[in-house]
């Protein structure tokens, strides 16, 4: 049977076991033996990142032709209107050509949110604002040139969802160990 862990991943973390001498890293938080990160999550971006003993279920879970669907809560600077989310639910043109099209909905800040060490910057005469933005490609830095692209830039991104499984009940920093679910 395969191991699945769920770790809820904080910011300045990076997505490694060994040491790199700036930051911490997975071994800093998890000490099960023989399972690898499936995918990447970068330093400055918190949440879900998803851990495995099982080789083809971490092929599975990265690879971009499955399109495994990745929600994500991001905090913009400014308050998108309903054309700027028209364009993240059409794709977005970047550098690197069209996205596909993403699931992108305003909600309110998610209730129990942990605070943010060091916190998001505060300028006072700008608003901030969270969005739901599901993807199903995983460029580098997507959510965040997406978001840019459409006038919104992003202050604090957390991915919430890869596939079936979910941040629901994990604190900043804790893990837990899951059935794996079908990909």
């Amino acid at each position: 049977m395969s191991r699945i862990l769920l770790f809820n991943k904080p910011y300045g973390v990076i997505c490694q076991f060994s040491k790199d001498g700036l930051h911490p890293t997975l071994a800093d938080y998890i000490a099960v033996p023989d399972v690898y990160p499936a995918g990447r999550l970068d330093t400055d971006s918190e949440g879900l990142l998803l851990l495995t003993d099982d080789g083809k279920l971490q092929h599975r879970i990265t690879d971009p032709k499955h399109k495994l669907p990745k929600t994500y809560w991001v905090q913009v600077e400014g308050i998108p209107d309903e054309a700027a989310l028209a364009q993240l639910r059409q794709g977005v043109r970047l550098k690197d050509g069209m996205t596909l099209p993403a699931e992108a909905v305003a909600m309110a800040e998610p209730v129990g949110l942990w605070l943010r060490d060091p916190p998001v910057r505060f300028r006072q005469a700008i608003p901030t604002s969270w969005l739901a933005l599901t993807i199903h490609e995983g460029r580098n830095r997507q959510v965040r040139r997406m978001t840019a692209a459409v006038g919104f830039p992003t202050l604090r991104l957390i991915r919430y969802r890869i596939g079936d499984w979910a941040l629901d009940g994990l604190g900043c920093g804790q893990w837990r160990e899951q059935q794996a679910a079908n990909v």
